[in-house]
This record gives C-alpha cells, sequence and structure tokens, in this order.
C-alpha cells in the first residue's frame, strides 16, 4: 500500500488542500468530489489504485481542509470553483489527467475538459450529471430558489443543510445502513456547522442553475471528444436518477455505464467494486 500525503498549496491567495499518493510518473487520476462533502470521501479508493495511478484529490474552495474565502472576497459560483482548480492544476504541474466527478465535482471537472479537452485522458462520473433527465424531483426547493431568489425560498432550502440530512444522503437506497461508516457524514456535519459555511452552500445552490445551462455545452464536448467514458452509478440515489447515466451513452455510444445497488455516496459501500470498474477501464483505455 502506498503512502496518502497530505499537502495545502496556495492558488491564487486560497489555500487549496490535497491528497496525493501514488507515483508520479504514473497516469494521474483527479478527485473532485461533492456536496457537503470533501475529499475524505475518497480515502478508502485512494489505497486502491495508488499502486498503478498517481491519484490527486483537492477539497473544493469553502469545503474541507481548503480555504473558505469570505464572500465578499470570493464569490461562490461554479465558474469560480471550477476555475480555482484549474489553476491548482497548474500549479501543482498536472498536464494530462483522468477525472473521477461525483456530485458538485461533476460540473466542475466537465468545465475543466470543456477548457482543456486536451488534458482530458478519461472521466468517470460517479453520479454526476449533465443532463436534465438525471435531475429527480428532490431538485424543486432548490428550482424554486432559481425561479424567485427570495429570503424566504433561501431560507427554505436550510433543510438541506441539517445534520440529520446529511446523515439521510448517506443512506438513502442503501440496503444495510450499518455498511455505511458514521466517520463520512460526522466530517461533513462538522465542516457544515463552521461559521459562514451555510451561506456559501447556499449560494451554491442559488448558482447550480448555472451548471444545467451549461448542459448543451457539456454534452457538445462529449460527441466532439468522445473521451473514455465510465459511469459508474448508484442507482437509487434520490437526486441524480439512473437515466441521467443512461444518457451518457447518446453522445459517447462506447461509454461503459454500471449501476450498483446503492444510493447517493456509492463509494461508501461498493468501493472495492469501483475500484476494479475503474481499473479495468483505465487499463483498456490506454
Amino acid at each position: 500500500m502506498r503512502a496518502v500525503t497530505y499537502r495545502k498549496v496556495d492558488v491564487d491567495g486560497i489555500g487549496v488542500f490535497y491528497r496525493e499518493a501514488g507515483p508520479k510518473d504514473a497516469p494521474t487520476i483527479l478527485l473532485l468530489h461533492g456536496f457537503p462533502t470533501a475529499s475524505h470521501m475518497f480515502r478508502d479508493l485512494i489505497p486502491q489504485l495508488a499502486d498503478r495511478f498517481h491519484v490527486i484529490a483537492p477539497d473544493l474552495p469553502g469545503f474541507g481542509q481548503s480555504d473558505m474565502p469570505e464572500r465578499t472576497k470570493f464569490s461562490y459560483t461554479f465558474d469560480n470553483i471550477a476555475g480555482a482548480i484549474d489553476r491548482f492544476t497548474e500549479v501543482i504541474g498536472l498536464d494530462r489527467f483522468a477525472i473521477y466527478v461525483f456530485d458538485y465535482g461533476a460540473p466542475t471537472g466537465f468545465r475543466l475538459a470543456v477548457r482543456h479537452p486536451e488534458r482530458i485522458t478519461a472521466i468517470i462520473s460517479q453520479n454526476g450529471n449533465a443532463y436534465v433527465e438525471g435531475l429527480s424531483d428532490g431538485w424543486n426547493p432548490i428550482r424554486a430558489y432559481w425561479q424567485d431568489p427570495s429570503e424566504a425560498n433561501r431560507r427554505a432550502l436550510r433543510g438541506f443543510l441539517s445534520p440529520e440530512t446529511t446523515v439521510w444522503q448517506y443512506t438513502h437506497g442503501v440496503a444495510d445502513t450499518s455498511s455505511v461508516s458514521p466517520d463520512g457524514y460526522s466530517l461533513d456535519n462538522f465542516y457544515l456547522a463552521r461559521s459562514g459555511a451555510d451561506e456559501v452552500q447556499l449560494d451554491l445552490f442559488g448558482d447550480y442553475k448555472s451548471n444545467i445551462a451549461l448542459y448543451p455545452e457539456f454534452q457538445a464536448y462529449f460527441r466532439k471528444h468522445k473521451p473514455p467514458f465510465l459511469a459508474a452509478w448508484g442507482k437509487n440515489d434520490p437526486f441524480f436518477l439512473p437515466p441521467g447515466a443512461e444518457a451518457f451513452k447518446r453522445d459517447i455510444p462506447d461509454a461503459d455505464v454500471r449501476f450498483f445497488d446503492t444510493g447517493h455516496f456509492a463509494l461508501e459501500t461498493h468501493c472495492d467494486e469501483i475500484a476494479v470498474a475503474i481499473r479495468n477501464f483505465l487499463s483498456r483505455s490506454k
């Protein structure tokens, strides 16, 4: 087992924390987490990939151990987060890499792919959506805020930030909830409880509509460049539905779409199976 190192690097004034493992001359995989978690979600996956790959997992700005700049100094939009991660890859010297995208990591990673298609060697999407048919009715309260960004509609979204909701996100759709470690959701709730974190997350809920506006651009990238693509999907996800995974085949006919009998945080219950799928997929994609 290769050691994991933990570092923080300055990215244009923002400290970005990241985990790194594996030989630096091996093919690189950039792991991009989602809401409300951090690179900690990859704690079990990284050791299963690091013998063969150079693995990098940053915390997005405002998440985990990365800096959470004041909202007056950094506007929490997905364009800005993607811009910071784009610069992060340049600061640490990544020029070509595969991306593993989950949840918020998908609109972040897909923006990188659109901006720099020559840098992307492959894409693994684990419940990382790019099609409207992948969005469930669970998005309706957030859609209401997009349509009317009133204080009342913003306040209505605070339930998504409660400790109980975080636990529910981890356990919904899981056959045996005793298989879900409390470590992940407990750490996420710790980060969500920090001063100012709630407003950061509410800003991102409001800006998520920018991702949907970019879906046609993401899909055009898929059609034009047809990157090697693996969708590893928790089929019981309450937010991102299986049709969203199947839709990738519309633009990338050779996409490998696999479903696992679990929920949103598929790595919590099916890390071993997903790791095998990634290793086999990337071996074929050379």
